[in-house]
């Protein structure tokens, strides 16, 4: 059996050997990365190159987390071919919080890890590992709105990394999550290399320039010679915005619907309450609409405070059980040890800060915690697997450290990286000062423009009104033209018939003294043409009251046409000069 046995590692070792390297898949919360990595590599090694990819450099909070059978691990520091790491490559890492800050917002200074720890958060909370009231759900929706990518923003564009090192080169292949594309474009050797595009504004990005650590092969040669780089390649569509998915709301923009696709509550809340997803969406709108100003950064920050103020909050959870046999919950936060009722994990029995744990034992599957206090009982529990016991370890050591660390002086790292935060934090204020002071401006533009606009409509329309007024007189008066000269012609031929009726009179009275009865007749006749030239007379008279008439009509309407003239060349000179 013991042959055999040491025959089989003895042919594993000999395919080891064989094999100069591994593939080992990387799982972020956004993205996945494929590593082509040496055999000799330390878990040490992968997690370093790990975070210079990411450009991370709060490592302290991070590891690689495997599954193994029905429960995880983290990579340890040694060989990461020696650790119990799935065999079948690609080997599938996942890089995930470790432990978790006490104060966010204090602790977290780099934005890529206030960003990884805000999507792990946001992921625990929708997949209920970390219980959520219905009413800060609602809240940390419309921050996770207010936050939304369009895609990781070290993805705008594929990236591919190599180091100049002969010994310990490795070739990094990002994609997606989401869309499932992946590229390794092939890149020259060496520094600052950006590969050629066909687009002018090809960009090649330098990152942690200012920021070297080594990683040491067994040689203890330096990994990275020189610094790491960035190669962004511009892809032939046009890049997306590293700012949020949504940005500030907008109503004219974000109508009823633009969530619908999004996952934005645990499902628990949802079923809670009977309301349909609009009414959700109203709600979560709602307070979306209160975050005007906000930056994405700021819109995380703000989500991880509440969200660090949840009970279930940075606590892994393992089932143990006390000298007695009872079964219990152990939870392992920032803030010490916590045991709970296997059906409640919101409220512990009790608790063992770390300021007041003196020391843990771990021995033979049974651990020991001693408090601080002489009179204060100590507590034993153990756990039937090994693997949970060595996990349970690894927490309290790390949680414990950090615990300790937060309470002194930071180091220069941290005072270095705190400086540097500060420093970006004010160069984005003014930026965002002089972004809104140039977006004030234009909206005042705007305005002004739109009152100018309305005003020269508003003349316009004037214009247009005494032009038609001005069309109306003329018209006016050519027609009182036309009927006073009618009038005048009738004048004429009336005062033309007048003229014959008293010549037809005096030849009458010339013919009169040949008869009386002729006489008679005609004094008859000449009566009637008397009468006849009378009403003639007063039809004539009547006419030429008419003519004149109509002649101070034309008159009025000569006049009414002069002023409106004169009202519209007032007009257009005021529009002139406005």
């Amino acid at each position: 059996m013991a042959s055999a046995l040491a025959a089989k590692m003895g042919f594993n070792s000999l395919l080891r050997k064989q094999a100069k390297n591994f593939n080992v898949r990387i799982c972020t919360m956004e993205s996945d990365m494929e590593f082509s990595c040496e055999v000799k590599w330390k878990g040490k090694d992968l997690f370093d190159f790990v975070c210079r990819t990411l450009g991370l450099r709060e490592t302290w909070f991070f590891g690689l987390r495997y599954d193994i059978k029905d429960t995880v691990a983290w990579l340890k520091k040694k060989k990461v071919l020696d650790q119990e790491v799935p065999k079948e490559e690609p080997i599938t890492l996942h890089f995930l919080a470790k432990f978790y800050p006490e104060n966010a917002e204090e602790e977290l200074v780099q934005d890529i890890t206030q960003h990884l720890f805000f999507l792990q958060v946001k992921k625990n909370i929708l997949e209920e590992e970390i219980h959520c009231p219905p009413e800060a759900s609602v809240l940390l929706a419309s921050y996770a709105v207010h936050a939304k990518r369009s895609q990781p923003f070290w993805l705008n564009d594929p990236v591919s990394l190599k180091s100049p090192s002969k010994d310990m080169e490795s070739e990094v292949q990002i994609s997606d999550r989401r869309t499932g594309s992946s590229e390794t474009p092939a890149l020259p050797r060496g520094f600052g290399a950006l590969r050629d595009s066909p687009s002018p504004l090809s960009v090649c990005f330098t990152l942690m320039t200012w920021w070297q650590t080594s990683l040491h092969s067994f040689s203890r040669r330096p990994f990275f010679s020189q610094p790491l780089c960035f190669h962004l390649m511009n892809s032939s569509q046009e890049r997306p915005a590293i700012g949020g998915k949504y940005g500030e709301y907008d109503p004219n923009v974000h109508k009823p619907g633009f969530l619908a696709e999004e996952e934005l509550l645990p499902k628990r809340v949802i079923n809670l309450y009977q309301m349909t997803a609009e009414m959700w969406e109203e709600r979560i709108t709602a307070c979306y609409a209160e975050h005007r100003g906000r930056t994405r950064e700021d819109a995380e920050v703000e989500y991880l405070k509440i969200a660090q103020d949840l009970d279930m909050y940075g606590v892994n959870y393992f089932l143990i059980r006390n000298k007695k046999g009872t079964d219990l919950l152990l939870g392992v936060d920032a803030l010490g040890l916590h045991i709970y009722e296997p059906d409640n994990r919101l409220t512990p029995k009790c608790s063992f800060p770390w300021n007041e744990i003196r020391n843990i034992s771990y021995s033979d599957k049974e651990f020991t915690i001693r408090p601080l206090g002489k009179k204060t009982n100590v507590f034993k529990f153990n756990s039937s697997r090994l693997r949970v016991n060595k996990l349970i370890l690894q927490l309290c050591i790390g949680n414990h450290d950090l615990f300790i660390r937060r309470r002194r002086v930071d180091s220069l790292e941290v005072q270095q990286m705190k400086s540097q935060a500060r420093e970006e934090r004010a160069r984005k204020q003014v930026e965002r000062q002089r972004l809104q002071r140039e977006k004030q401006l234009r909206e005042e533009a705007e305005r002004a423009r739109d009152e100018l606009k309305r005003r020269l409509i508003q003349l316009q329309d004037e214009a247009h009104m005494a032009n038609d007024a001005l069309l109306r007189s003329e018209q006016t008066a050519d027609l009182l033209a036309e009927k006073a000269q009618i009038a005048e012609e009738e004048a004429k031929l009336l005062a033309q018939k007048a003229a014959e009726a008293e010549t037809e009179m005096q030849r009458i009275k010339v013919t009169a003294i040949r008869g009386q009865e002729e006489r008679r007749l005609m004094e008859q006749k000449m009566l009637e043409a008397e009468m006849l030239a009378l009403k003639m007379a007063d039809e004539s008279e009547r006419r030429a009251r008419e003519a004149e008439q109509l002649r101070q009509d034309l008159q009025e309407a000569k006049e009414s046409e002069r002023r409106a003239k004169h009202k519209l060349l007032e007009i257009t000179s005021r529009a002139v000069y406005a």
